[in-house]
């Protein structure tokens, strides 16, 4: 269904609707690249968050998809929270992806922040 590709989508964008970095190019030098990430977090990452949220964390459905500073915003039970539950145009995934894999991903993004 188009729709729930649409919900995926809106779901990591929603992930971080606090962003607001507004991608004025600050020239910072931190890892953004998803590529970074532990382990399997990687995979988790681009299979289910990549489509809203960029190859790059750099967000691709406004600002509030950004995640390359997450960290800042948002603590790791915060995004747990947000992953799991959803909220604002991201949907949840408590349904779809494991408490494992769900912890794997805030604690890889809770640590990106502002360096």
């Amino acid at each position: 269904m188009l729709a729930k590709g649409l919900i995926v989508s809106a779901v990591l964008a929603v992930l971080l609707a606090a962003c607001g970095s507004g991608g004025s190019g600050s020239g910072s030098a931190i890892s953004t690249s998803h590529m970074d990430a532990p382990g399997k977090t990687g995979a988790v990452y681009k299979a289910n968050c990549v489509s809203c949220h960029g190859s790059d964390l750099q967000g691709r459905m406004g600002a509030q998809t950004n995640l390359q500073q997450v960290g800042a915003r948002m603590t790791e039970p915060e995004i747990v929270e947000q992953i799991k539950k959803g909220g604002s145009s991201m949907p949840p995934f408590e349904d779809r992806l494991t408490d494992e894999q769900i912890a794997g991903l805030a604690a890889w993004l809770a640590g990106k922040k502002k360096e």
